[in-house]
């Protein structure tokens, strides 16, 4: 096969792995990942399940594939977080609901023995309590205004963004996601003398 041909044929591979991953996304914010099918994804895509497969050769390959999809919208490369960046992080998920939802969906059964998610999950929060922690050190030194440690307030600021996402999908007209994370880091600034 000549060159040209090839890559071509590597593009369309890959746009078509970027629109099954995007079909999951959708199917997985619908129903679940356990409630999700291969063969509803499929279907949305316009492939038999034996064509999806092909792609993605099981359920959880599809699914790793989803959740790095969706840590890459949230990478900010070589940079250190802010909490200013912070802010644009939860603004810009305002933008997108059904990425927060399909994460929402996962990230609540992944706490179920035995899910594919749950591993993930308990790596993926390790790390953010663990840059929380750095972001809440390069804005406030070894202790908060109201006394506590960086990594006594990582967990918090991590529940908070968690929290106000799951509020947010429910009644998006009642909570102002954005205005309530900032009024939240407010908190963080004053002196509770």
């Amino acid at each position: 096969m000549p060159y040209g041909e090839l890559m071509n044929a590597r593009v369309r591979s890959e746009e078509r792995r970027a629109e099954i991953v995007r079909a999951a996304l959708e199917v997985i914010a619908e129903r679940g990942y356990r409630g999700a099918s291969l063969a509803a994804v499929a279907e949305r895509v316009g492939l038999t399940q034996q064509g999806l497969l092909h792609y993605f050769p099981t359920k959880d390959a599809l699914l790793v594939a989803v959740l790095t999809e969706r840590d890459q919208w949230d990478a900010v490369p070589d940079t250190q977080w802010r909490v200013d960046l912070l802010v644009s992080l939860v603004e810009y998920n305002a933008m997108r609901p059904g990425i927060i939802q399909t994460f929402s969906a996962l990230l609540g059964e992944s706490v179920t023995e035995g899910h594919p998610a749950r591993g993930y999950f308990t790596e993926r929060y390790a790390k953010v309590r663990e840059n929380m922690a750095a972001v809440l050190r390069a804005e406030y030194g070894d202790q908060l205004p109201n006394g506590l440690t960086p990594e006594r307030t990582a967990p918090l600021l991590v529940a908070v963004m968690d929290g106000l996402q799951y509020q947010w999908l429910l009644d998006p007209e009642s909570v102002d996601m954005p205005g309530a994370f900032r009024d939240f880091l407010t908190l963080l600034g004053e002196n509770p003398h």
